[in-house]
């Protein structure tokens, strides 16, 4: 009797084994599948940067993931504009948003008057002032 008990035993143990086995590579599976998620890269809706200069009207219209402001031609939007520092903010796509962020500028980011002092969410209508420019921000 105590060869079948132990065969009945072992037959147990090799299920439980089996089921916990199971259950380790289903959480695995369900881990890679969010991880694949998250690490697929988000194609940014397109945003609408422009100001007025001199009585005319400079859109442009970006879909690149991060786009520089400021007075340095390696910026993606330049501002010839005293007040403006070289680099003087980031706009950023993250998390299906579009984000803006001050680069330790001279005289400041403002986003709807309010000081930008961490990355802040950007929305249709916002106006962004670099400097003494007023920019005003389109999310399509």
């Amino acid at each position: 009797m105590s060869v079948q008990v132990f065969l009945v035993l072992r037959f147990v143990i090799a299920g439980l084994l089996y089921v916990f086995l199971s259950a380790v590579i289903y959480l695995l599976w369900l881990d890679l599948r969010q991880y694949g998620k998250r690490a697929l890269p988000q194609i940014p809706t397109p945003i609408i940067i422009q100001h007025d200069r001199e009585g005319e009207i400079y859109p442009l219209r970006f879909t690149e993931p991060e786009i520089f402001i400021g007075r340095d031609v390696a910026c993606q939007y330049v501002l010839e504009n005293t007040t403006v520092s070289a680099r003087h903010a980031r706009v950023f796509f993250r998390q299906g948003q579009w984000w803006v962020e001050d680069l330790h500028s001279t005289n400041g980011t403002y986003l709807n008057q309010e000081p930008v002092v961490s990355p802040t969410v950007l929305t249709s209508g916002d106006q962004l002032r670099c400097g003494q420019v007023i920019l005003s921000i389109t999310v399509e």
